[in-house]
């Protein structure tokens, strides 16, 4: 398990797992990192070759002139891709905004994408969806041009980088307290790193959330690109999902019944943190299945 780093455009960092074989790609959602993956990354890798990237103004990968909006970090994605697998497409395995940003690479670049595999996927409102106040809240404070920034600098004045990481961490799970110590003890160490080194972060987060707002306020626009999708697609939620509510994927399952839906009771928004046997267990029965042919592709 070694961090590493390609030039694309600047720098990009990301953790690589091992493994041989196709490959897996991990992208992490709003304010994560390859950290996100450590509990499920090197098992994973007995299957596949696993990378987690960081994209452009999140984990190691600094904004460097570039934008952290999600159509440039898609195209960083595809980038990403062509120099970790040049020969053969990968399956995307994406967390929330990185589950749309996967979602945009599949329909822009299918050649390069043998499979999908959703996991909480950021997506349009679903019809009978309710979205956590608090969460809506912060959403239109990061939405507000001046607003936002003046909302993430006072919070981080107020608040130690920890505290900050165990806030988000909390939104992001049902009970922090699954979570193995470890896991919570890098995303700590990270925070204060981040804090430290990385000034540009802040940017880069609004960035990216309004962004991603703008892209799923336009449903009909996103749902067309998801029934566009053909390849084989596991698609994965947590009953208990503060931060994108559990009724978006049930209303996606609708939209695609070909895909396989597993919705996990008691979960929250980060199931491979929260319970990292279960989803393995899950990502292991679909490549037993309708995986099977993402695997040979990227084979």
């Amino acid at each position: 398990m070694l961090t590493r780093t390609l030039d694309i455009d600047g720098p990009v960092h990301f953790m690589d797992f091992g493994g041989s074989g196709p490959t897996l790609v991990l992208v992490h959602g709003l304010g994560g990192s390859h950290h996100n993956w450590m509990s499920v990354g090197p098992r994973l890798a007995r299957r596949a070759r696993v990378v987690a990237v960081d994209l452009a103004g999140f984990g190691l990968t600094p904004l460097a002139g570039r934008s952290a909006a999600l159509p440039a970090n898609q195209v960083l994605l595809d980038r990403f891709i062509q120099q970790v697998s040049p020969s053969a497409p990968v399956i995307l395995v994406g967390n929330s905004m990185g589950g749309a940003i996967s979602v945009l690479q599949t329909t822009r670049n299918p050649e390069r994408v043998a499979g999908l595999v959703l996991v909480a996927p950021a997506q349009p409102r679903a019809e009978d969806s309710r979205m956590e106040s608090n969460v809506l809240f912060l959403f239109l404070l990061y939405s507000i041009p001046g607003v936002g920034e003046f909302f993430v600098r006072r919070r981080s004045a107020r608040m130690t980088p920890e505290e900050l990481a165990r806030q988000q961490l909390a939104l992001c799970c049902r009970d922090l307290g699954r979570f193995p110590e470890e896991l919570v003890r890098a995303h700590l160490d990270f925070a204060r790193e981040r804090h430290a080194r990385m000034p540009w972060s802040h940017d880069a987060f609004l960035q990216a959330a309004r962004s991603l707002v703008g892209l799923l306020l336009r449903k009909s626009r996103f749902r067309e690109m998801e029934r566009s999708i053909r390849v084989p697609t596991l698609l994965v939620h947590g009953s208990d999902d503060q931060m994108v509510p559990v009724a978006n994927s049930r209303e996606l399952a609708g939209v695609r019944p070909d895909w396989t839906y597993v919705e996990y009771p008691d979960v929250g928004h980060t199931p491979m943190m929260e319970r990292p046997e279960l989803f393995l267990e899950t990502v292991e029965r679909w490549f037993e299945g309708p995986g099977r042919a993402a695997l040979d592709a990227a084979t």
